[in-house]
């Protein structure tokens, strides 16, 4: 292992309305780090958009690129997406990588589930590739979060010049999808016969989503998606359940022309709120742990574009408030999550990207 940061940035701020926290730089220099997990012992495990995974301590000891991993497709959005462990981690080793695979003329967002080793991985086995293909660059989905029942769910974009098919129940784009750990249908998702849709489906209409997160009291699965330009959305994700794009939107083409004139109809689930102008969602997380205690029960958002975490006040299962947090980082945010220790982790997205850890001041 090596070391790219010697030192700690430390910055404190504090807010009326919530507990004083501190910014802690774990490790720097990634880059375009897209996704973080945690180990049982303390460690990370960081997936990259250019294809390399690596593993850092939680002093800031960098790995070098872990073996085995697969290669991908790494152009626009493309590249790795997200990581995580399996339930049973601490027995089977298994982590799960999603990320681009095939050629410009023929990808998909893919999973790869694999063993991890001292080094790198072993045992490697694509469980997973959406359907159909597509030949753009963009709106790949690829967030992973794994529900009470260990199924696993993985959201997929519209690929961008496909957005039709979010509306297609037999097409896989759009969609976020539900799978069992092996990559199989579970026996009771909504289309799982396949007369009505296609068996992985679970929830259809979406753009291009870039955040997951499970209330574990409640089960309540929280989405958020890009919108085209405005109509960014924050959505309750229930099973066979319609969440209109492109029919409805809160945005409009990036032309300045209409993609809908419709923000509601009938059969379309409404969103919980959504951004005009975007913000760019990227990495939700929901807060269920005790060392923020005026956070619990709230959802945090990266804003690629604002540059900071909305922090969105939830009552009821509804947002009640949103503000901006850690906006003095000036850094665009791609992940946000919470660590077993209740600490917020942050990652900056850029060619050094750094990994940040939120701590209480006191």
């Amino acid at each position: 292992m090596h070391r790219l940061l010697t030192g700690l940035l430390l910055t404190v701020l504090s807010f009326t309305a919530h507990a004083d926290y501190v910014l802690e730089t774990v490790a720097e220099g990634f880059d375009f780090p897209w996704s973080i997990t945690f180990l049982p012992d303390g460690d990370y495990l960081l997936s990259m958009r250019s294809g390399e995974l690596r593993r850092v301590s939680t002093n800031g000891d960098i790995s070098e690129p872990l073996a085995n991993t697969p290669g991908t497709y790494v152009a626009g959005q493309g590249g790795y997406f997200d990581i995580l462990i399996d339930p049973a981690f601490e027995s089977n080793r298994l982590v799960y990588l999603s990320y681009a695979g095939g050629s410009p003329d023929a990808n998909g967002t893919t999973i790869m589930r694999a063993t991890l080793t001292p080094d790198g991985f072993s045992d490697e086995e694509i469980i997973f590739r959406v359907s159909p293909d597509k030949d753009t660059p963009q709106h790949y989905g690829g967030k992973m979060l794994f529900l009470a029942d260990d199924t696993l769910l993985l959201t997929t974009g519209d690929g961008f010049e496909y957005r039709e098919a979010a509306q297609d129940k037999f097409s896989q784009l759009g969609k976020v999808l539900r799978l069992n750990r092996d990559g199989s249908v579970p026996a009771d998702n909504p289309f799982a016969n396949g007369e009505q849709g296609n068996p992985y489906v679970y929830s259809y209409g979406h753009r291009n989503p870039q955040g997951l997160a499970l209330d574990t009291r409640t089960n309540t699965i929280y989405l958020h998606e890009h919108g085209p330009k405005g109509g960014d959305e924050l959505n309750r994700i229930l099973p066979g359940k319609n969440y209109g794009w492109p029919a409805v939107t809160h945005g409009i083409n990036y032309s300045g022309a209409y993609v809908s004139p419709l923000q509601e109809a009938p059969g379309v689930t409404g969103a919980l709120t959504w951004w005009v102008p975007s913000i760019a969602p990227s990495g939700l997380a929901y807060y269920d742990a005790s060392v923020f205690p005026d956070w619990q029960g709230d959802l945090f958002v990266g804003a690629l574009v604002d540059r900071d975490v909305k922090h969105l006040e939830l009552e009821n299962g509804e947002v009640k408030n949103q503000r901006s947090l850690f906006s003095e980082l000036g850094e665009r945010i791609r992940e946000v999550r919470v660590g077993p220790d209740g600490f917020i982790y942050l990652l900056t997205d850029s060619n050094q990207g750094a990994l940040i850890r939120v701590t209480p001041a006191n």
